[in-house]
């Protein structure tokens, strides 16, 4: 996607992929070694930082459940700030920049300043951290639909945007971002709507690093064996976590081989 612009500089939003270093795409690895100015997440993996040029400018813009080191705000005043200098300005996201990253909101600031875009799809966690533990998000006879939902909502809410009454039972993979905190509530709110409690769940931790943790049990016991758990973590529930111990993982680019020079 790419916006014209009276800018000399130019903003390219990659999505640097769900952890492992080597499944940010051949795209956005060219792009990052091209940077002037980087803003990069907290959890994309330090060694990219390293595949920039000398010299380039590299400002953490990570954000956690504790807070934010930079507002979205002050995010998009940044990359406009520096287009505008007449530099390429690489703005580095965890996963896919449209998946939960609020690409979309930057790339609409830019559109506005009149800064020049493009984006470079990434390797969304949401379907590569669950095929990394062996849980292919559909499979034949077993999950011929699946959805991707928030999880981060205040847990002593009654409601909220997720409909997960809804979500229940229509379709038949749920994979939850960013839900370890609620997943307690969600649990019941699932299971009071109709899905089995006996349906196989997940936390896969760490996704595709080599601090992936994987604990699976079923809907109606998960939160409590994963209590221990913190994010960064997917969740999965359906009938796909139960083939994780017949198939191969993920073997993180560490203990295989660095990243293509």
């Amino acid at each position: 996607m790419i916006c014209t612009s009276v800018s000399p500089g130019r903003v390219v939003l990659v999505g640097a992929g769900p952890g492992d270093p080597g499944l940010i795409t051949v795209r956005g690895l060219g792009w990052l070694r091209r940077a002037e100015v980087v803003i990069y997440d907290r959890l994309i993996a330090p060694s990219l930082l390293e595949e920039t040029p000398e010299g380039a400018l590299l400002i953490s813009a990570g954000k956690s459940a504790a807070g934010h080191c930079l507002e979205q705000s002050a995010i998009n005043t940044l990359l406009i700030r520096h287009a505008r200098q007449g530099r390429l300005v690489v703005r580095l996201k965890g996963g896919d920049p449209f998946v939960f990253g609020r690409g979309g909101e930057e790339l609409l600031a830019c559109a506005a300043a009149g800064i020049s875009a493009e984006v470079v799809p990434g390797v969304s966690s949401a379907v590569s951290v669950p095929g990394a533990a062996g849980m292919p998000v559909t499979h034949r006879g077993l999950a011929s639909s699946f959805a991707v939902v928030t999880g981060h909502e205040d847990p002593t809410k009654t409601g909220g945007a997720v409909n997960w009454e809804r979500l229940a039972t229509s379709v038949d993979t749920l994979v939850i971002a960013m839900g370890v905190a609620a997943l307690p509530a969600i649990a019941r709110r699932l299971i009071a709507a109709g899905r089995s409690a006996r349906t196989p769940a997940a936390v896969i931790g760490s996704g595709t690093t080599p601090s992936q943790v994987t604990v699976t049990g079923t809907l109606g016991d998960i939160a409590a064996r994963a209590a221990h758990m913190s994010a960064p973590a997917i969740i999965v529930v359906g009938d796909v976590v139960g083939l994780a111990p017949l198939l191969p993982t993920h073997v993180p680019s560490s203990e295989k081989e660095e990243i293509a020079q």
